[in-house]
């Protein structure tokens, strides 16, 4: 969105569920096993909506992911590419870093696709001696952040 005569627009974030994974240590590992399969691999995430905000988008905005009801993790948006499908169908394909940051731990109920999420609603990271420790049963950490500790 943008503000007076600024010309860059201000970031926004996409979440989304990580569907088949339990936890961030499966996403880091099924990204790593795809690059080095690939050396030329790029984490790109496809999905079905083409993203109305996506200057917004592309101003700094991350893709934060949802494991078991818990945001826990984030990836930087690089681009958006246009992905044609067997079916002829034009997607999006979100370009990720392939850096994961760890985030604190926010409770989120399930829902399809992805939602916009505001900087201001995004969970902060977590500093990296944090992300290294062992992490809290989903079960504490949702109860924690619920009552506004995490």
């Amino acid at each position: 969105m943008k503000s007076g005569d600024d010309s860059v627009d201000k970031p926004v974030n996409l979440v989304k569920l990580c569907v088949g994974a339990e936890a961030v240590e499966d996403l880091e590992g099924w990204q790593a096993a795809r690059r080095a399969a690939d050396p030329d691999f790029e984490l790109r995430h496809v999905t079905r909506m083409w993203p109305k905000r996506e200057a917004e988008l592309l101003a700094g905005g991350s893709l934060y992911w949802v494991f078991k009801g818990m945001i826990l993790a984030r990836q930087r948006i690089l681009r958006l590419d246009e992905v044609i499908g067997e079916d002829g169908i034009r997607r999006c394909g979100i370009v990720l870093d392939p850096d994961v940051v760890r985030t604190a731990a926010v409770p989120r109920r399930p829902f399809q696709g992805w939602r916009y999420l505001a900087p201001a609603d995004s969970p902060p990271d977590l500093r990296a001696r944090a992300a290294q420790e062992e992490a809290l049963p989903p079960e504490l950490s949702a109860a924690l952040a619920e009552i506004g500790v995490l």
